[in-house]
């Protein structure tokens, strides 16, 4: 029985070496996407993402062609943001009558009324930012790298890392009650 508490307590310093290896240079990246998770949860109640507005109208039929929302959106961009025009996506409320614009080379957004064409809000999209922070894509954005090689790389060892540190932590907590009870003490 001596035999196998010992070999249990050298595993156990072992998984405490695993664990400390681990957790010591990936704790700011763990940290980051802890909070930038929880941001990102939170991020309707906390103004992180900007309210939808309301068009005029809910009838597809009455609604300007996609191609006329598109260039309302890049002339704004262009004449009174002086930013980008590049689109990343355009995300359609039909519900609500609206179009979201958001651009690729920045975090804006704009919301347009499908049918009147008429620009409703103009705002920042830091959950975007958030995002991007979250899952590393903000170097691929900034080094404008690509096939978001920084970001599966991010992705790769912080998750490598959480599933070491989950496995050491477990045989952590677990060892030291099967040595009790190898003992007879618990």
């Amino acid at each position: 029985m001596q035999q196998k508490t010992g070999a249990l307590a050298e595993r156990t310093r072992l998984y405490r070496k695993l664990h400390k290896w681990a957790a010591v240079p990936l704790f700011v990246f763990m940290f980051l996407m802890g909070l930038t998770g929880l941001l990102l949860g939170w991020k309707k109640h906390t103004g992180l993402l900007p309210p939808t507005a309301k068009g005029a109208s809910s009838e597809t039929a009455a609604w300007l062609p996609l191609d006329s929302l598109q260039r309302i959106a890049q002339t704004y961009a262009t004449d009174s943001l002086h930013k980008s025009p590049a689109i990343d996506r355009i995300d359609i409320r039909p519900k609500k009558g609206i179009a979201k614009i958001v651009f690729a080379d920045h975090f804006s957004e704009l919301q347009l009324d499908c049918t009147t064409g008429k620009i409703l809000s103009v705002n920042a999209r830091y959950s975007d930012i958030l995002e991007k922070i979250h899952d590393g894509s903000i170097l691929d954005y900034f080094l404008q790298t690509s096939n978001e090689q920084l970001k599966l790389t991010y992705t790769t060892l912080v998750a490598l890392g959480l599933l070491l540190l989950s496995f050491s932590g477990f045989w952590l907590w677990y060892n030291p009650k099967r040595m009790r009870r190898m003992k007879g003490r618990g």
